[in-house]
């Protein structure tokens, strides 16, 4: 199936992700298909579509248009890697499905609302709820290595790779494994830094780099992307923390002041709500400062984003 990239792409930011997320939503649509047995298809279409920001996929096609410039007067080059962008936003949004709706569960954070609905266990059970996210998981690696898609052998296995550091054992399941024994635990803030940016961080970063890989980019552009996405990463919690205390479920769409009341170390409850504030706004500067170390010739979206992660407390 082919999903080609929109022949121009709009200066002006709204416009552009507004058509980067149509592409993404209809993709996942046609790629989590209903027809998986006994009512998991239903689920893990429930746990996936209408609902999330779709942070991490705009990451993989900004970083994506960061690094096509290379390929721009090769049709085949630039058509199997604009596939492959669109199949890794797709990947690593279906990776974080897959996390939340065990996240959800008894087992771990026991919640009951996301995206505001009823979180999957709840709404289909728990049986149903841990296949669903396991079935997702496996979904986001097939759709990264397709029989016939035009994407090069090497960009599926390195995007393959990195897909699974950022959300295995060194990404996001050790920086939830720390998160869970973390409950009633002061950390300080080094080591609060270091759950984040496995737990949250290293799937974003992830998707930056991702981005990255469908394309051609030299070393100080992928240092430099590498540094973005990490501190995006971090802003991106901190932000999310700021937020747990400051807005109500209904606007988060998802349970307010949880962590408080699991007693969960927080950057809040660290540094207090100004400092947090101004920790946001300081990782937004070097995100900012790393992607003009990059020396690449459009990197708007990426900037924009970086933006509207940071803002989101404002």
């Amino acid at each position: 199936m082919n999903h080609p990239a929109p022949a121009a792409t709009p200066t002006d930011f709204a416009a552009w992700m507004q058509v980067q997320l149509a592409r993404v939503e209809q993709a996942l649509s046609d790629w989590v298909g209903a027809d998986a047995p006994a009512g998991l298809g239903e689920a893990m279409r429930y746990a996936v579509l209408d609902g999330g920001k779709r942070l991490r996929p705009l990451l993989v096609l900004a970083a994506r248009q960061a690094v096509a410039a290379a390929d721009a007067h090769d049709a085949t080059a630039r058509a199997g890697h604009d596939e492959a962008a669109l199949r890794a936003a797709c990947a690593v949004e279906l990776i974080h499905a897959y996390s939340l709706v065990h996240d959800d569960m008894p087992c771990m954070d026991n919640d009951v609302l996301r995206r505001g609905k009823p979180t999957v266990h709840v709404q289909f059970g728990q049986a149903r709820a841990l296949l669903a996210g396991d079935a997702l998981q496996a979904l986001a690696f097939e759709l990264l290595a397709p029989d016939e898609a035009g994407v090069p052998e090497p960009v599926q296995a390195r995007l393959c790779r990195l897909l699974a550091r950022a959300a295995g054992s060194s990404g996001m399941a050790g920086g939830q494994a720390i998160d869970l024994a973390s409950v009633g635990v002061a950390l300080d803030e080094a080591q609060l830094r270091h759950m984040h940016r496995l737990k949250t961080g290293a799937l974003l970063q992830g998707s930056v780099m991702m981005g990255a890989a469908c394309g051609q980019a030299d070393a100080a552009a992928l240092a430099g992307l590498s540094a973005y996405g990490a501190a995006l990463g971090l802003a991106f919690q901190v932000v999310d923390d700021i937020l747990d205390v400051t807005q109500d479920a209904a606007t988060l769409g998802k349970t307010a002041g949880k962590d408080a009341a699991h007693d969960k170390p927080t950057y809040v409850s660290l540094l207090g709500l100004e400092r947090a504030q101004a920790h946001a706004q300081a990782l937004r500067h070097d995100a900012l400062a790393a992607l003009a170390a990059t020396g690449l010739p459009d990197t708007r979206a990426l900037a924009a984003l970086a933006d509207l992660v940071v803002h989101r407390a404002h």
